[in-house]
């Protein structure tokens, strides 16, 4: 039973550690593309999410379809 318990612990931190690590990259991302004028005017950080959450899922995908 107690083992059980960890591994619903160890998938939760890894959730976790994963959606930190997304924003964190999408942050480093958006500053670095705004730093460098890259971005067009009307853009905010929103449309960034939506780009780096498309290369996830596209991503995501392929692994699916190539297991």
């Amino acid at each position: 039973m107690l083992f059980k318990k960890k591994v619903l612990i160890e998938k939760f931190n890894e959730k976790i550690g994963y959606l930190f690590s997304y924003f964190l990259f999408t942050t480093i991302f958006y500053y670095i593309l705004k730093f460098l004028n890259k971005l067009p005017e009307n853009w905010s950080y929103y449309h960034i999410i939506g780009i780096t959450l498309l290369i996830v899922l596209i991503g995501t995908i392929l692994k699916k379809i190539l297991k």
